[in-house]
């Protein structure tokens, strides 16, 4: 193979993985250093797969992008671009930096600790699954659409296992009611119905990543789309319709028409994680009332000509649906003071240290 095919090869595969002009621009600066591009599809302790002109390589960080790192954000995640060095002859590669995200799926790590964790990067679409049965619930959604939104990725939401609810329109209505203007599927991944619907989506070097609770059927969605066992599936616990964890880490498929999937292990626990623009985005009707109440200070409680009021007591505004918004929005709070409390920790450290290491140099 000469040259040009090969440069021709090796550009296919890169497009097919999602590669484009705007991270073509970014790596210019890395191609003229002489080194090839990669996007990561598997993340295991800080080892990452990579595929990359090369084919699958092996990736690690190398000790200055581990040094220079402020937080888990400067490391690979599941579907990001990274600049490397590779070693095809041992499968392997050096991972020297990260192209800038065009969007990033974080939430908080679950327990206490103040930490990012990054679901997904790079993501054209986000589809938020949600089962139709038993384990339905529209304040998981509007938790979802949060993040989604903040994302900077396109939220559709992905209605399963169609077959097993017995009032599918009035279930629609609902979630239409929370996800204002977004795409709304609902399909049957056993019984092959309603998955067409999604194809718009999945066009070549499109990334689509699937976000859910366990059970909700994300993994039986990837095999079907993908004609293949990607994931293994298993039942869901008899009685409430909960699965078991099923998927343990991030993985990014290439699926038969081009398209390309992350899937992810199932999250029951969602911590919001900076999510000022995307919970606008999806309390815009509440937000937007708010702009409407006489005073611009409006606590919604006892004010005079309280839009949100009025608006609760014609049912215009659904209670629940309020009253998520208010414990959500306290979420948000509690976690911007524990952030910069956090921050505040990490650096008197930080200086600590400096002063501790500049007190060694002198004597």
């Amino acid at each position: 193979m000469n040259q040009p095919q090969q440069e021709n090869k090796a550009e296919r595969i890169l497009q097919k993985m999602g590669w484009n002009a705007a991270f073509e621009a970014h790596f210019a600066p890395y191609a003229e250093q002489g080194y090839s591009v990669g996007r990561v599809t598997l993340e295991h302790k800080r080892i990452y797969r990579v595929i990359s002109e090369h084919g699958e390589l092996l990736g690690e960080v190398t000790g200055k992008l581990r040094y220079e790192a402020s937080g888990r954000e400067d490391y690979p995640a599941v579907g990001d671009w990274v600049v490397i060095s590779p070693r095809p002859e041992e499968q392997k590669a050096t991972i020297h930096a990260l192209l800038p995200r065009k969007s990033k799926f974080s939430r908080k790590v679950a327990g206490s600790t103040v930490e990012e964790q990054i679901v997904a990067t790079n993501v054209d679409t986000v589809f938020l699954v949600n089962a139709l049965n038993h384990d339905f619930n529209l304040r998981r959604i509007e938790r979802y659409l949060i993040l989604a939104w903040e994302s900077g990725a396109a939220p559709v939401i992905v209605l399963s296992k169609a077959d097993l609810c017995d009032d599918l329109e009035a279930r629609i209505a609902e979630v239409e009611s929370v996800a204002i203007g977004v795409p709304v599927h609902v399909v049957s991944a056993e019984q092959d119905e309603g998955l067409d619907q999604l194809a718009p989506y999945l066009g070549e070097g499109q990334t689509v990543a699937l976000l859910g609770s366990s059970g909700v059927g994300k993994s039986t969605l990837i095999n079907k789309l993908s004609g293949a066992e990607m994931q293994r599936v298993s039942e869901v616990r008899a009685g409430d319709d909960r699965g078991r964890h099923t998927t343990t880490h991030r993985e990014l498929f290439l699926l038969p028409r081009g398209g390309l999937m992350i899937d992810t292990p199932g999250m029951r626990e969602l911590q919001l994680w900076e999510a000022d623009e995307g919970f606008r985005d999806a309390f815009d009707d509440i937000e937007s009332l708010g702009e409407s109440c006489r005073f611009s200070d409006c606590q919604h409680l006892r004010e005079p000509g309280c839009a949100i009021r009025a608006a609760l007591a014609d049912g215009t505004l659904d209670q629940s649906r309020y009253d998520n918004y208010r414990k959500l929005q306290r979420e948000l709070a509690h976690l911007a003071r524990k952030e910069d409390a956090a921050l505040r920790a990490a650096e008197k450290a930080k200086w600590k240290k400096i002063t501790m290491g500049q007190r060694q140099k002198k004597k």
